[in-house]
């Protein structure tokens, strides 16, 4: 009996220490409250995932740039974890979009979930509204995302992110839209978040974010695959989580040039800012903001309440048709 009220007792006053302690790291964020948060939320992230995961693809519009919405004629998201049918995926994001003779062909990151890790895959539609998975054409094995494909000269390109890598790389199709083939590397040596290429003025310039998503730096080349040089106001953008970071295309509009920066303060993703580029020059470099409105942001409820942060803009027909992403929860 003593034995019992000993044990009881023991067990009692461990669980008040560990409540008493508990409270204490939470409310002070003392070790080990990042492990455990880091753990909590990784944990919920599990249960609550359905079967696409937080990010999806959708299709907005507009009869300009700057003045997108959700369309009544498509049921956004056109594209979830759920309609790859190649590997088992997580989430599909970071669309990229092609027009090429009738055929949209958009090429997005496929989260594997077996590996944790992002591969490239694409879709392809007649109507722009109803779309058909096809299959994962690049495959590393190092996380790839953000698969920024454009046309020069004839030929396809596609540069994906590739930071873990420390590289940037430039990968040339074989066969559009199935076949690629790794060219070579433009940059090495850092942690490249979300490049994004241009042609201006007969030179190719190439936005760049680090890790942190807080610096934004701009480097430029005469060839495609020729020397690649830092910009001497590097970095353009310092410390700024709000407009830091690349999010979608460079595109041309009634002759001047805009970059989308995506808003990752005080949250990753949270909406899409569009910037005019109103100086570029191999020493010089301005922009200002367009407007205040975000180009996309968070509704609050459906496929992208939490927040959108990417947008691949062009200009077809009438309008504007931009692929975009957006996040659930």
């Amino acid at each position: 009996m003593k034995k019992y009220l000993m044990y009881s007792t023991l067990l009692t006053i461990t669980l008040v220490v560990g409540v008493i302690y508990g409270f204490f790291i939470h409310r002070n964020h003392v070790f080990p409250y990042e492990v455990i948060k880091s753990s909590y939320v990784n944990l919920i992230y599990i249960v609550k995932a359905n079967s696409y995961g937080p990010w999806a693809i959708g299709i907005y519009e507009g009869s300009t740039p700057f003045d997108l919405a959700d369309p009544e004629d498509i049921a956004n998201p056109v594209l979830t974890g759920k309609d790859v049918s190649d590997i088992d995926a997580l989430f599909v994001a970071d669309p990229f979009m092609l027009f090429k003779n009738g055929k949209y062909t958009i090429f997005f990151e496929v989260l594997n979930r077996e590996t944790n890790q992002g591969d490239i895959g694409y879709a392809e539609s007649i109507d722009g509204k109803h779309w058909e998975y096809r299959k994962v054409i690049i495959d590393e094995k190092f996380h790839l995302s953000y698969p920024y494909v454009f046309e020069w000269e004839d030929n396809y390109y596609l540069i994906p992110e590739s930071n873990r890598d420390l590289s940037v790389r430039l990968y040339k199709a074989v066969s559009f839209p199935e076949k690629w083939e790794y060219v070579g590397n433009l940059l090495t040596g850092h942690n490249y978040m979300d490049p994004s290429i241009f042609r201006h003025n007969e030179k190719w310039w190439l936005f760049a974010s680090n890790k942190n998503n807080d610096v934004l730096n701009l480097y430029y080349s005469s060839d495609l695959l020729g020397e690649w040089k830092s910009h001497p106001m590097n970095p353009i953008v310092k410390f700024d989580k709000n407009i830091a970071r690349q999010g979608g295309r460079v595109i041309f509009h009634n002759d001047r040039l805009y970059r989308m920066a995506q808003d990752d303060f005080p949250h990753y993703g949270m909406q899409v800012f569009a910037f005019e580029i109103t100086e570029l020059t191999e020493k010089s470099y301005a922009e200002e903001i367009v407007s205040e409105k975000p180009l996309v942001n968070m509704t609050g409820k459906g496929w992208n309440a939490a927040g959108m942060h990417h947008v691949d803009l062009h200009k077809i027909g009438d309008k504007w048709v931009a692929v975009v992403d957006g996040k659930n929860r």
